[in-house]
């Protein structure tokens, strides 16, 4: 039986690095979320839901397809989508020739809601994110996080955006 390597321990630039980026990961998206609901009737995950509707063929999805592309649990996209039907921004209904199977399909109200909410969402992350970051460092920072998804996503061009 091979015995498994002992941790090897952070640097200090790798352990001050990695806790800049889990404060990053936490209060990012709470920020962003706080700013598009301030703006906007719709938090953060209900415009990824939209947003990834929108750009579906059909504008629309297997439930399951678009609990993957938000990366969210199918049981927290469930919930999503029931309040999103009751707003009357989603459709739901059985995918013909699979009883078991959903889909979730955006309607003109939840394109309207969309498309009223983009830019209050741009100006957001312009100013959450981008506004703090030189231009000539985005080539290199757009690399070191796809590296990091393809540790984490099967398919790291998928996921929440």
């Amino acid at each position: 039986m091979a015995r498994k390597k002992a941790p090897q321990k952070l640097s200090q630039a790798e352990e001050q690095t990695w806790r800049a980026l889990v404060r990053l990961l936490v209060t990012l998206p709470r920020s962003i979320d706080a700013d598009l609901s301030r703006r906007t009737d719709l938090t953060l995950t209900q415009y990824v839901v939209l947003m990834r509707l929108s750009e579906s063929p059909g504008r629309s999805l297997r439930m399951s397809q678009l609990a993957d592309a938000a990366t969210m649990s199918p049981s927290r996209m469930t919930r999503i989508i029931q309040a999103m039907v009751t707003n009357g921004w989603v459709e739901r209904r059985t995918v013909p020739g699979d009883g078991r199977g959903s889909m979730a399909t955006l309607t003109s109200a939840g394109m309207s809601q969309l498309k009223a909410a983009w830019p209050h969402h741009l100006a957001g992350v312009r100013e959450v994110v981008f506004d703090h970051i030189d231009p000539k460092d985005l080539d290199d920072l757009q690399r070191i996080l796809e590296r990091l998804l393809t540790g984490v996503l099967p398919d790291p061009g998928e996921g929440c955006e």
